[in-house]
């Protein structure tokens, strides 16, 4: 089988070495030719993933209209605020019949949508002929592209079409479950980034693993909150695109938004911290959108607007937590 992916970031060019273990020959969309030339001569990708040889069945190749003319299963990997862009260019190239597996986990700033519903849009006239599917979970790239288990959860509204993937792409390293709930797992792949940067400001503070603890558990009820607002199944939230996707950005020093949050800890500029980091960190742009959402629908989210604060109004990171301690205690949770 073949099998296309867009966008040779750290995560396209992981999933690019699982599908070739997998018996998959992958053609790799890059944005450079320099790019594509050092992963076919060198079978490297020179940006991201240094470290890792990439199988000889991956392909890279910086023309779009011949990486997308190579398979009818398409993956794209790449960042929220790119979407637009290459969903746009390959809606001008006649998708009809492609089968899409997203991998972004944000919220478009422009527009406060999701993954699937930025899809939704640009795919409207073709809708009957295409089909959208998400993986979201706890997926650092630099552990799947080492073989190390791993579990993730593949969405669709068509259930036809996450058993599709899950048959696809799961091996014992990588277990693929599947999910009717479409929102449910893109939302919990984009709010737990913001979530993150908070525990990371909190851990370059030395606050210990208490606080640490108690953001990621508070910011699970954010995100809970949010979803039952937007129509998700809160069980979807309680699962690996929820609850293991919080975990494993919130602990793990792969997670670049956890790294994030403890450079403007140091006392980093957002700028100085994503030149540091060197690629897309999403809960950067996310935060935008929930403060947004939050304004507009009178959500409560307390930890994504201290981010907000910290991050683009001005706020100390001194303010931004007086401001969450000093909250009126009130019940852990209503009702049942």
């Amino acid at each position: 089988m073949n099998l296309t992916i867009l966008g040779a970031g750290s995560f396209g060019t992981a999933m690019a070495n699982h599908a070739t273990r997998l018996g998959l020959s992958v053609r790799l969309w890059c944005r450079t030719q320099a790019t594509a030339n050092a992963i076919n001569e060198r079978h490297n990708n020179p940006r991201y993933m240094k470290g890792s040889k990439l199988g000889e069945e991956v392909r890279a190749d910086s023309d779009l209209g011949r990486a997308l003319s190579f398979s009818d299963h398409i993956i794209l990997a790449v960042p929220t605020q790119s979407l637009r862009e290459v969903l746009n260019n390959m809606a001008s190239m006649n998708p009809r019949g492609k089968k899409i597996l997203s991998l972004a986990k944000g919220i478009e700033i422009t527009s406060g949508k999701l993954p699937h519903q930025i899809a939704a849009e640009i795919f409207q006239p073709l809708a009957a002929s295409l089909s959208y599917s998400a993986l979201s979970g706890p997926s650092h790239a630099e552990e799947v592209i080492r073989d190390l288990p791993t579990a993730v959860v593949t969405a669709s509204d068509d259930a036809g079409a996450a058993l599709e993937w899950q048959k696809t792409l799961n091996s014992p390293h990588f277990r693929v479950y599947t999910s009717e709930d479409l929102l449910g797992v893109e939302l919990g792949g984009a709010v737990k980034n913001v979530i993150a940067i908070a525990v990371g400001i909190s851990e370059s503070l030395n606050f210990g693993d208490n606080a640490k603890a108690a953001l990621a558990t508070r910011g699970m009820a954010e995100i809970m909150r949010l979803g039952v607002a937007m129509g998700a199944d809160p069980m979807t939230l309680a699962g690996l695109a929820g609850v293991g996707d919080l975990m494993v950005t919130c602990y793990s020093h792969h997670s670049r938004n956890l790294r994030l949050g403890a450079a403007i800890g140091r006392g980093m500029s957002v700028e100085e911290a994503e030149s540091e980091i060197g690629q897309v960190v999403e809960g950067v742009h996310t935060v935008k959108a929930l403060v947004a959402y939050a304004k507009k629908t009178g959500i409560e989210l307390p930890i994504a607007e201290g981010v907000y604060a910290v991050l683009y109004d001005g706020a100390s990171i001194d303010q931004a937590i007086e401001k969450l301690l000093f909250r009126s205690p009130k019940p852990e949770h209503n009702g049942r």
